[in-house]
């Protein structure tokens, strides 16, 4: 396990990702925040660390008015791909992927996600499933499940 250091950057070679990262909290009513640019991912910044024991998390949008965002393309990871995320104290921590998972918004797995875990999980999140254009919001979520392997 690593000491608790901020995540300043995040690379995942098989989806063609390499972003840095901001920190984000909470919304009023509990909802975490999701990054402010289409283009940058962000951590969760209420959890662990990536690195540290129990359950980091990294959101980013799925796509904007203007085309693909940082995680266009997340729901095309596998099973095995690794991805790295380095640390503001200097270190690098690399995650295999161990699932990919879609929910409704309307029944997103909160604790599953953001929980306690026995090991160095990440979870990548962001919008996929159908879009409704009334709403102009996606109607699930895509979360890619990471353990640290290195």
């Amino acid at each position: 396990m690593l000491q608790r250091s901020i995540p300043i950057h995040l690379t995942i070679p098989a989806i063609g990702v390499s972003t840095g990262l901001t920190q984000l909290g909470l919304l009023p009513g509990g909802v975490p925040q999701v990054p402010s640019s289409w283009y940058i991912a962000g951590w969760y910044k209420l959890g662990p660390t990536p690195g540290q024991l129990g359950s980091a998390v990294i959101l980013g949008h799925v796509d904007s008015v203007a085309g693909p965002a940082v995680f266009d393309r997340l729901v095309d990871l596998k099973v095995g791909n690794r991805l790295t995320v380095k640390l503001a104290d200097g270190k690098t921590a690399t995650f295999q992927v161990i699932a990919l998972r879609e929910y409704l918004k309307s029944k997103f797995p909160d604790q599953t996600v953001y929980g306690p875990r026995p090991y160095a999980a990440l979870q990548l999140v962001t919008c996929g499933g159908a879009f409704d254009s009334h709403t102009g919001h996606y109607l699930s979520s895509i979360v890619v499940y990471t353990k640290m392997v290195a």
